[in-house]
């Protein structure tokens, strides 16, 4: 039996070669500093041209790493220059397209259930719920573009039980495709946010490439939405919410546990990471295993799940408490972390010397492609600020809630989140303190601003 990932005449009929002979092929990489021995090194452009809107462009190329990535012990390679590179070759006439062929071969070798994941935030959160529940396959991070997606599926293992994917976009049209690549038997619409409202105008027009993930449904598919997210789909649909009205409802978020009203009945279970925006999460799990006629006892094996990195993983690092939600962020899932942040059990209990009450402390930095209205954005944030001691803000826009916040709370700001900023935020924290970390990706994630914190507590 064969255990591999792929056979190289399995890679080979994918992308319509000639069979040939060839390794077998461990695992499917695009960055050749983290391939592995046995994978398969994919050299994709660095500008995928006209057919993909990515939020950034890049005259590097993968080809240039590839002797890189054979260094690293890649098998076998991907390519659409030819060339000699010392092992054996696919050369076809543009990687990309053959990743996507890749994903496709993925998806038809596939024969459990196949769960899509939009929403403007929580996906890769809800897809590792999701997955957990279901005993289903799913990638490690954020893979919901036109690359990650296709990766994604060519990286399924053959044996997979069922997969679950996220699909992303920052630009209208990009959701629909990846939909028809995946073909799910259950599409899910977590939420639907103002992010990326730069490209798309409105939130309705945000609305319209979200629900556009139902075209991409099996026929007989059922989509997932929550009940006031409305979508123009004829089929099988689960709503979820808060509301009454919704199939799967939350009636009930205490110490961590929530209570799930659904067609079944009543559920009990425990929400990893608490707070109101992750117990949804559970709701929309909940409606997945209802779509898939899976027992809603499956949910208790959320209960020992870890949140992803930069989504709401606790850190400790010299007493004090760091919350990670680096990640991303927009308005709203900036203003019910704040909540959630906000609302837990601290108060003026003291440390574990008894030298120093708990204070809650917020370093925030810009959410970005907000459009003409990011400062009205930022400075609304401040009512939401309201149960924190300090504030530190980061970033340009940032600027706008610093200056709405009242003088007690403007523990400092910066331009950048740069080596003096983590230094000046590291100074004021005392152990004992919980301090949640949030901003777009580019801000804080991108540069490891919770990394060099972390570094300079425990040095301190």
């Amino acid at each position: 039996m064969n255990t591999s990932l792929w056979s190289y005449q399995e890679l080979a009929a994918a992308l319509a070669m000639a069979s040939s002979d060839g390794p077998d092929i461990a695992g499917i990489g695009i960055d050749s500093r983290r391939i592995q021995h046995g994978d398969l090194f994919v050299a994709l452009p660095g500008d995928p041209g006209p057919r993909f809107r990515p939020s950034t462009r890049s005259d590097r190329d993968g080809h240039d790493f590839v002797a890189h990535a054979v260094e690293n012990g890649a098998a076998a390679v991907l390519v659409h220059r030819p060339g000699d590179y010392g092992v054996p070759t696919l050369l076809v006439e543009d990687t990309l397209d053959a990743l996507w062929d890749l994903g496709r071969a993925g998806r038809r070798r596939l024969s459990g259930p196949v769960v899509a994941v939009t929403g403007s935030s929580g996906k890769t959160t809800v897809k590792s719920f999701a997955a957990a529940g279901i005993g289903a396959f799913s990638t490690h991070g954020s893979l919901n573009n036109h690359i990650g997606v296709p990766l994604s599926l060519a990286r399924t293992p053959r044996d997979a039980k069922g997969g679950v994917y996220e699909i992303g976009t920052n630009h209208p049209g990009e959701i629909e495709p990846l939909a028809h690549l995946a073909k799910p038997q259950v599409a899910v619409v977590l939420n639907v946010h103002p992010a990326h409202i730069e490209h798309f105008g409105t939130l309705d027009a945000i609305r319209r490439e979200k629900t556009s993930i139902a075209r991409g449904l099996e026929e007989g598919g059922v989509l997932i939405r929550p009940v006031d997210v409305h979508a123009r789909y004829r089929g099988r649909t689960i709503t979820f919410g808060m509301e009454p009205s919704a199939d799967i409802r939350l009636t009930d978020l205490a110490d961590g546990i929530a209570e799930l009203r659904t067609p079944a009945g009543s559920i009990r279970c425990a929400v990893p990471g608490g707070g109101v925006h992750r117990a949804l999460s559970v709701c929309a799990v909940a409606a997945v295993l209802t779509a898939l006629d899976r027992p809603l006892a499956h949910l208790e094996r959320l209960a020992g799940q870890d949140l992803p990195q930069g989504r709401g993983n606790r850190i400790e690092a010299g007493g004090v408490t760091i919350i990670d939600e680096s990640y991303n962020a927009n308005p709203q899932s900036m203003a019910v972390t704040l909540d959630a942040f906000a609302g837990e059990p601290v108060g003026a209990a003291r440390n574990r010397e008894g030298k120093h009450p708990r204070r809650r402390i917020a370093v925030l930095g810009d959410m970005l492609e907000l459009g003409a209205e990011a400062g009205r954005y930022h400075s609304q944030l401040a009512i939401r600020c309201a149960g924190v001691d300090g504030v530190f803000c980061a970033g340009q826009w940032m600027r706008d809630l610093y200056d709405a916040l009242p003088p007690p709370q403007r523990w400092g700001f910066a331009a950048r989140a740069d080596a003096a900023f983590v230094r000046h935020c590291a100074a004021a924290l005392k152990p004992g303190d919980e301090v949640l970390v949030k901003a777009s990706n580019g801000i804080f994630w991108a540069n490891r601003f919770v990394a060099a914190l972390v570094r300079e507590l425990d040095e301190s």
